[in-house]
């Protein structure tokens, strides 16, 4: 790791130094800090730079639109504008440089590379085009590596079971939740997922393809080895992904510094430790962010995978958001704990919804209540209850209440799937 600290140190004072100088965004925010560029020195000085948050994006790009003072690079240099697409809030703009898009091409590449795409593959992309980040980036990644694209974007599963079958697709790329909306649309139709091309599935954009539930779900739904893939546009669509061993996102490290931070101290935790991700550009040109706070909740490994590769991996993924967080009667409960147990009844669909109950006033949560849907009519509902109620009860640590649906109650998606909802009293 040496050498990759060298490189990041020498891309990180680069950095620094040409956001200081062509951003009153962050030329404020560190004089406020009292810290100039020479101050960094070596990767453990990135400390002392101040942390960015959305809210300080958004507030910024409210005052001067469209991307507020954070674009550093002149807009002859300007390639796409990208917005965020979380579920909830005013989506953060941001801006590729032609540069930045041969950048993220390559290392996109190189990840899908690392969970074995090949030149030749048939590749349909049913990420979403257009605005969203993850369609384009995959787009240009298999031009980079040489594969075929169906560039059908987030369509109906119906079309995605028809190009599947009748273009010999060999790779699937989306969200684990329209991934397993494809799944379940095979069923329904009677079609065996060995009669198809399909080895990969690459599914990013939300939590749950390390989950060894939902993993199972949709390595035995589509036929496939399924890969969990992360990005985020604020950052970068495809910037870690799993390899072929599935231990673990990789993540770009000559491209993006990666920190973890006890989310209530700030300060940085070591090795294994749980914490808030905050991420640095190292390489982008058009809005680089500076110690961005993600909000993601990992767990990062430093020892050398058995793949070969000596940059970080994320162990088990993404843990979860620090903002999606429920406080309930002293215990922390995550929707990835919620999904594991969900996905791994077989009676139940893949689908849910945790409705959460605050006092209006206070804001303290006064009930849990997590809906699913079973598959069939046949089974007992009470006694299925009973058993999910009890899982959950021993997997939360809490107890909460449990609705069991009849099927096809729950509103699938091709895009991002809104797994909580807030109901205030």
């Amino acid at each position: 790791r040496d050498d990759l600290e060298k490189l990041q140190l020498k891309k990180l004072r680069w950095q620094v130094e040409r956001v200081y100088r062509h951003s009153e965004f962050y030329r404020e925010r560190f004089k406020e800090a009292g810290i100039k560029p020479d101050d960094i020195k070596k990767l453990e000085d990135l400390k002392k730079l101040p942390i960015v948050t959305k809210a300080d994006l958004r507030k910024e790009q409210i005052e001067y639109p469209p991307v507020g003072r954070y674009a550093v690079a002149p807009k002859s240099d300007w390639k796409e504008l990208h917005p965020s697409t979380g579920t909830t809030g005013i989506p953060v703009n941001t801006i590729w440089t032609y540069k930045d898009a041969e950048i993220i091409a390559d290392h996109t590449a190189r990840l899908m590379w690392g969970f074995g795409v090949r030149k030749g593959d048939i590749v349909q992309n049913a990420f979403s085009y257009g605005l969203w980040v993850a369609g384009l980036a995959v787009h240009y990644g298999c031009e980079k590596i040489g594969a075929f694209v169906i560039p059908i974007g987030a369509t109906s599963s119906e079309r995605q079971v028809y190009f599947m079958q009748n273009a010999g697709s060999t790779v699937i790329m989306a969200t684990p939740s329209f991934g397993l909306y494809i799944a379940e649309k095979l069923k329904e139709k009677g079609v065996n997922p060995e009669t198809l091309a399909l080895r990969i599935g690459s599914f990013g954009g939300e939590a749950g393809t390390e989950n060894p539930a939902t993993r199972k779900r949709l390595e035995e739904g589509l036929g496939i080895d399924a890969y969990d893939i992360y990005g985020l546009a604020e950052i970068g669509p495809t910037f870690a992904a799993e390899c072929k061993e599935k231990a673990g996102l990789h993540f770009v490290e000559d491209h993006y510094l990666i920190e973890v931070l006890n989310p209530e101290t700030k300060e940085p935790l070591g090795p294994g430790e749980k914490g808030v991700m905050v991420i640095t550009h190292l390489s982008r040109e058009g809005t680089p962010m500076i110690r961005y706070w993600t909000n993601d909740v990992v767990r990062l490994e430093y020892d050398k995978c058995a793949c070969g590769r000596t940059h970080i991996r994320a162990i088990g993924g993404i843990l979860g958001r620090a903002d999606d967080m429920i406080v309930y009667k002293g215990e922390n409960i995550y929707p990835t704990q919620v999904e594991e147990v969900v996905r791994s009844f077989e009676e139940l669909s893949h689908e849910y919804k945790i409705f959460v109950t605050k006092d209006s006033k206070t804001g303290i949560v006064k009930n849990v209540r997590v809906a699913v849907e079973v598959l069939s009519d046949k089974y007992d509902v009470e006694t299925l209850k009973a058993r999910i109620y009890n899982v959950l009860r021993d997997t939360l640590m809490v107890r909460v209440d449990v609705d069991v649906l009849p099927p096809n109650s729950l509103e699938r998606t091709e895009f991002k799937a809104k797994r909580v909802v807030f109901i205030e009293e």
